[in-house]
């Protein structure tokens, strides 16, 4: 399989009010045709505001890409005219965003919102555009589809509107699809069903998907590898089973020791992280992850631990002092 987005030494920069900080801090990765890319992290560690630098869709002002590049057939999306940068989002590279009550326009409908991308990108007629995004909006779900053409954003529930979203970021059967919480506002029966249709996808084209998520459950079942990001760096990146199975960070560690078991005991209380994540315009020194490190010694403090490779397996790869005795400890509780 070949590298389809190739990212190095990515920074995105944020001036605030509370002073300039880096939301993301010399974050490199590749994906491959066909592959799935897990990114976790908690809330603020950078995931999303990484591949919105992707797709030139930083709000700027506050924010700038700094550094870095991001090779896509050949040419660095990060340097590209705005004007080629629009042909290639929505047909080439698709994004499936958050909320989607604000990704939308509410002034349109949704079949004209759907039916713009096919006439812009794939140059459809009127009516074949429509027939297009009535089966699109039908592979995800929506019931009489035809009909939700002519319905306007408010007038569909959360998971509807969440569902067009997915079916517009699909039309085009992109060959890299960003999927940032897709199935945040679905239920368990449709989520399911979203799965399972990104992944016919993934088969039938070789579309290469990063999936940025909360849910490791999602990440267990749909992803090949994993990168896990705190404070805008990535902190660990392994395949996913070994990941699961002895995590080489303590942040890793600790978001899988957090999932609920199933055995666990009505007593037991559900494991959690200390803390809350850093202010990213007062890092502390050294490690960031360091104030809330059930391992934490004063080594940890003196800089920032870089991201190497495990001694013993070059395919993962881990940014902690002791990356090594964790990964050969027993796993964490909740991966078990």
């Amino acid at each position: 399989m070949g590298v389809v987005l190739d990212v190095k030494d990515l920074v995105v920069r944020f001036d605030t009010h509370g002073g300039s900080l880096r939301a993301v801090d010399g974050v490199s990765f590749r994906l491959e045709e066909g592959e799935t890319l897990g990114l976790v992290g908690e809330s603020g560690s950078g995931k999303s505001v990484t591949n919105l630098a992707l797709l030139g869709l930083i709000p700027s002002p506050p924010g700038s890409v700094e550094s870095g590049s991001v090779m896509f057939d050949g040419r660095d999306l990060l340097r590209l005219p705005a004007s080629e940068l629009r042909k290639l989002r929505g047909n080439r590279i698709s994004m499936i965003f958050q909320d989607p009550m604000t990704s939308l326009n509410p002034l349109l409908t949704v079949g004209r919102q759907l039916c713009e991308v096919l006439e812009i990108h794939k140059g459809l007629s009127r009516r074949e555009a429509q027939r297009r995004a009535a089966q699109g909006l039908g592979d995800v779900g929506i019931p009489a589809p035809e009909e939700r053409l002519d319905a306007y954003p408010h007038e569909l529930s959360g998971g509807m509107r969440q569902r067009v979203m997915i079916a517009m970021a699909l039309l085009c059967d992109p060959e890299v699809l960003i999927a940032d919480e897709p199935t945040t506002a679905l239920d368990v029966t449709i989520q399911a069903q979203i799965l399972e249709l990104l992944q016919d996808l993934q088969s039938a084209h070789g579309t290469a998907i990063v999936m940025i998520t909360h849910d490791l459950g999602v990440v267990a079942g749909m992803a090949d590898r994993v990168n896990v990001m705190y404070a805008g760096r990535i902190v660990e990146s392994a395949p996913v089973r070994p990941l699961f199975r002895s995590p080489a960070h303590p942040y890793t560690s600790a978001l899988l020791a957090s999932i609920p078991r199933l055995a666990a005991s009505p007593d037991e209380k559900l494991a959690s992280i200390p803390g809350s994540p850093p202010d990213l315009a007062d890092l502390p020194p050294g490690c960031a992850f360091g104030p809330r490190c059930p391992r934490v010694r004063d080594a940890c403090r003196a800089a920032v631990p870089p991201l190497v490779s495990l001694a013993d397996d070059a395919a993962r790869h881990a940014a902690c002092i002791d990356s090594e005795v964790l990964h050969a400890a027993a796993p964490a509780e909740g991966s078990r």
